[in-house]
Order: structure tokens, then sequence, then C-alpha cells
């Protein structure tokens, strides 16, 4: 059997601004944005290499989901960014001016930051440690 995770539905605001910090200031790659209809579209990116996870870009539709946006785990980190050069990553953070919520650090399992997305959303960028892939 073989099965992978695909997309991880990520709730924004809006289309246009979420694509931009995506791919403007984390460097992702827009993979798909196809209109479905009037309000809806379907709006794919991905950290660049990334070969099977991607995010699903979904605008809030409902006042529910509106109030979810930049918390949907309740305030825990919800994505896990890895990365294979953690020192121009991080640059990349401080230069797109993102804010950064701790301090990079050395865990057993790799070197680790924790950031902020444009709406709230936790994210730890990690450049894991010998085989903690």
């Amino acid at each position: 059997m073989s099965q992978h995770i695909a997309r991880i539905a990520l709730v924004v605001n809006d289309y246009d601004e979420a694509i931009e910090f995506y791919t403007k200031k984390l460097g992702f790659s827009l993979l798909e944005d196809t209109i479905l209809s009037e309000t809806k579209r379907w709006v794919v990116v991905a950290p660049k290499g990334s070969s099977e996870c991607a995010l699903l870009l979904a605008k809030a539709a409902t006042e529910e989901q509106r109030i979810r946006i930049g918390n949907q785990t309740g305030g825990r980190v919800f994505l896990f960014l890895y990365t294979d050069n953690f020192k121009r990553d991080y640059q990349n953070l401080i230069d797109q001016k993102i804010k950064i919520i701790r301090e990079p650090r050395q865990e057993s399992y790799g070197r680790v930051v924790v950031f902020v997305d444009l709406y709230g959303n936790l994210w730890d960028l990690i450049e894991p440690g010998q085989s903690k892939q």
C-alpha cells in the first residue's frame, strides 16, 4: 500500500494576498490557480522542490471559517517547513520582514525557528539533524 498527504487546506482571507505572501515572501511555487466559480478558486502552492504535499489556499466562505483564519490549530505550530539550508531560509525570513516568534535554536532533531505567516499561523522552519527527516 502506498499513501501520502497531497494537500493541506489553509483557510485564507484573500486568494491574491495569500499567493503574494507564499510565492514572493516564502519563495513557494504557484502550482495551480483555477477559477471554479465567481467566488471560489482552486489555488495550490508548494515549497520549491516539494514533490508530494502542497497547500490548498482556501478562501473563507462563512463567518465560522473566517474566525479560524490564522488559528487553525488553537495556537500551536501548524506547519513544518523542512529546509536543506537553514541559514539561507532564515535570512530570507529576516529580509522579507516575516515575524519571528521564537529565535533560532538547536534541538535534538535539528535547527529550528518559529515564524508566523501573514494571517498568524505558526510555522517551524527546520533543518533536520543527521537522519531526522
